[in-house]
């Protein structure tokens, strides 16, 4: 896969819950896009101080339509940066460059899996979903948020997968608590052999942990997709980078915008998240 810069026009912008979802015509982008890449978008205008791309996890991606292939993102307005992209309009046309990044590993054969978003961080998993329901995969979801109001894709969760657990931290939708608080009970009652997770950092850790003690500590694996700033999205900044273990048992500060940002849970060195360990790789070099 190759990624493209294309300016993409935009389609629609429409609220979804507590969230705003846009699609773009970004034809070249959408026909390779993979569940888990993500885009990575010039804000602010010509005229704009803003030089720093904002990368968004994709949503969903149609390969052809009126207009030519379209991709969908969503995002929650947090500062001038999105911000901007909520004011865009349909037919505004805006700087877009994917897809980026490594997506899922989907298993060869028919496998039992649980995925488990947080927030709109769970929107790559609906079309992962789609993808490892067509090789035969079973697929159970478990949904979190802080609130009902931010949950994202319950409707669509219903309907996709075989089996959905919602928490809210304050309980005003399904149980109280964390995913992963659910979590081993629908490992257990499905006996899945693998999990898909996306959201916030502290969330793919809690489902790593459960992964790894699945079964008496059997475990199993855990497939990740980090939230972490990505200043460039192409490598260049090295400002996302963390610690993961490689094959050889060598910890490396990893770009999760090329490396990533799917990972293997177990990999990551969780306890050392912003900072760079003394044992890894070139720590302490100049």
């Amino acid at each position: 896969m190759t990624a493209v810069q294309v300016q993409g026009e935009v389609l629609s912008v429409k609220q979804v819950g507590a969230y705003l979802s846009m699609t773009v015509v970004a034809s070249g982008i959408a026909e390779q896009a993979r569940p888990g890449q993500f885009v990575a978008l010039a804000v602010g205008g010509e005229d704009g101080a803003m030089l720093l791309r904002r990368a968004f996890s994709i949503y969903q991606v149609a390969h052809r339509g009126v207009y030519g292939g379209t991709v969908e993102f969503v995002f929650s307005v947090a500062g001038k940066g999105t911000a901007w992209l909520a004011a865009r309009r349909p037919h505004d046309v805006i700087d877009i460059v994917g897809p980026l990044g490594r997506p899922f590993a989907l298993p060869k054969e028919p496998a039992r899996c649980v995925l488990v978003g947080g927030g709109y961080g769970a929107a790559p998993l609906f079309s992962l979903s789609d993808a490892l329901r067509k090789r035969g995969c079973r697929v159970d979801v478990v949904l979190g948020a802080a609130t009902s109001e931010r949950l994202f894709g319950a409707l669509d969760a219903k309907r996709m997968a075989a089996s959905v657990a919602f928490t809210t931290d304050d309980g005003s939708y399904g149980e109280q608590g964390r995913v992963s608080d659910v979590l081993p009970e629908v490992i257990e009652r499905t006996r899945a052999e693998v999990v898909y997770a996306c959201g916030p950092m502290a969330m793919l850790e809690a489902v790593t942990r459960v992964a790894s003690e699945a079964y008496g500590s059997a475990g199993i694996p855990a497939q990740v997709a980090v939230e972490e700033s990505m200043a460039c999205g192409v490598g260049v900044c090295m400002t996302c980078v963390l610690p993961v273990i490689g094959d050889d048992g060598v910890t490396r500060m990893s770009r999760s915008c090329i490396e990533g940002p799917v990972f293997a849970g177990d990999r990551i060195r969780w306890d050392s998240l912003g900072a760079v360990p003394a044992d890894a790789l070139g720590a302490g070099t100049r």
